[in-house]
């Protein structure tokens, strides 16, 4: 399996909602759409409030796009074992099965606990690509999981080898 894992990047065009700024891993992109888990946005709710059985978790929650905010996913470095886990990469593995995230979150390595999912329909992000709304990045997990949000959308364009302020609205390819 590889390593690299396929991102999303906001243009700085994308401007005035939840995905100005944003950087959103990609879990599905086929015919029928696409899916992903937007990685740098982080809520200041904390898990503990959310899980009765996370009373000593500190971590925040993440949310992960408009699409079912009531439902969670994890994003975690070591699998389980357990059923309703899938491996992206090498190291990086998602759920939204509440006991395995139970288990992930009694076990050493990073998580993080989604909240929500950005989704798209047949052809809708090729359009917003090519209007200039995002470009594709192909990076490894730790982006995801071991980068502060604050620094996720500047490390993503550092990565792309691309300043941002160069883009010209309306047609974006780097």
């Amino acid at each position: 399996m590889t390593q690299n894992l396929t991102y999303l990047v906001a243009t700085p065009h994308m401007i005035g909602n939840m995905f100005e700024r944003s950087v959103i891993l990609l879990l599905d992109h086929n015919a029928e759409g696409a899916m992903g888990l937007i990685v740098s946005l982080q809520t200041q709710m904390p898990i503990s409030e959310l899980l009765p059985n996370a009373k000593d978790c500190p971590d925040l929650a993440w949310l992960g796009g408009p699409v079912d905010p009531q439902v969670g996913w994890c994003l975690y470095e070591r699998p389980t074992g357990k059923s309703g886990e899938a491996q992206l990469s090498d190291d990086l593995y998602v759920t939204s099965s509440l006991d395995v995230l139970q288990d992930v979150m009694k076990r050493e390595g990073h998580f993080m606990l989604i909240l929500g999912y950005a989704g798209w329909g047949p052809g809708q992000l090729e359009e917003e690509t090519h209007l200039g709304s995002w470009l594709f990045l192909e990076s490894g997990p730790e982006l995801a999981l071991h980068v502060p949000a604050a620094e996720k959308w500047d490390r993503a364009w550092e990565a792309l080898g691309v300043n941002p302020a160069s883009l010209v609205a309306g047609g974006a390819q780097a």
